[in-house]
């Protein structure tokens, strides 16, 4: 399927943490039958696939007029113990359990996360540029790509083509933005649908952790209104954390490729650091080897890596 475009795309509110709140509870408790969850059933027609309100209460062990008001984004004084309860109830795992923690306490604590640079530190450039035989890139929690070296850039050279569909002079470049609107991406991904999912999870956990981010909240409010995939995707809740796996490739030039990523958190806010790997000896090893002799080629533009000023930082 190729990315769905078109200003008649449904959209869905943006950055509204009672709302968000709201419809990760009720799709989360959608997700578990009173089976699953040890309750006893009785036949008849139920409205609802998953629990209850009511029996996510009795589970929980708190009042039906308290989860309600939760559920409807009211989480003025919540405590630990009872996201917990959730926690355990709705069989949260890490992630989902990171991101209620972070749509809760976002309604009632002053913001303290600082927003994320928008380059990157010389030091982590100069890194970049050592990495010569993997591709390495640094990433935001909006999926912007403000530096990478020669070979991610050699490898990723559709998404840094201000050529593009999506290209435009002095915008940093974008993963979900090239994903869900560029047509290239459906060539370029083998593993489209669950590389799309995958980008949807990881910004619906950013939302949470940066609910006041314009920037993000333009990005959202972009794909949604142009990708149909993306406000479909974005309605599930669903939330992923992504700092190992395996990814699939079918680059224009170099053909196919199967590499492993490793996602590692700088100290930087908000900026991780990706690094791919091949199988030693592996036709994807062999690809890797001819990207980086063809990366030379590529012009300045697409090769150099945004940085900021240098400043000197305490450790």
């Amino acid at each position: 399927m190729t990315p769905l475009s078109g200003s008649d795309a449904p959209t869905v509110e943006l950055m509204d943490s009672r709302k968000d709140l709201r419809d990760f509870l009720a799709t989360r408790r959608g997700r578990i039958t009173p089976q699953r969850a040890g309750l006893p059933t009785y036949g008849g027609h139920r409205r609802v696939p998953g629990l209850r309100r009511e029996e996510v209460a009795l589970l929980a062990g708190v009042s039906v007029e308290y989860y309600t008001r939760l559920e409807r984004g009211n989480a003025g004084g919540v405590s630990d113990s009872v996201l917990e309860a959730l926690v355990r109830v709705l069989e949260l795992d890490d992630a989902e359990r990171a991101h209620l923690y972070d749509l809760t306490r976002g309604m009632t604590a002053a913001r303290t996360r600082r927003p994320a640079r928008p380059g990157v530190r010389p030091g982590i450039t100069q890194l970049l540029d050592a990495m010569t035989d993997v591709p390495a890139f640094v990433q935001n929690g909006r999926l912007d790509m403000p530096a990478a070296n020669r070979l991610a850039r050699a490898l990723y050279s559709d998404l840094l083509d201000d050529a593009g569909p999506i290209g435009r002079a002095g915008r940093v470049p974008n993963h979900a933005r090239y994903l869900f609107l560029d047509p290239r991406s459906t060539a370029f991904y083998p593993d489209w649908h669950k590389t799309a999912a995958d980008i949807v999870t990881q910004l619906r956990a950013e939302t949470g952790r940066s609910p006041d981010d314009r920037e993000l909240t333009g990005l959202i409010g972009e794909l949604t209104t142009r990708s149909r995939e993306f406000s479909a995707l974005w309605a599930t809740h669903d939330v992923r954390w992504h700092t190992t796996g395996t990814k699939r490739y079918h680059h224009p030039v170099a053909g196919d490729l199967t590499l492993a990523y490793e996602a590692m958190t700088l100290a930087d806010p908000g900026q991780t650091l990706v690094t791919f790997t091949a199988e030693p000896h592996s036709p994807s090893q062999q690809a890797l080897t001819f990207l980086a002799s063809w990366a030379p080629s590529l012009t300045d533009s697409t090769t150099s890596a945004a940085t900021e000023p240098s400043t000197t930082q305490s450790t």
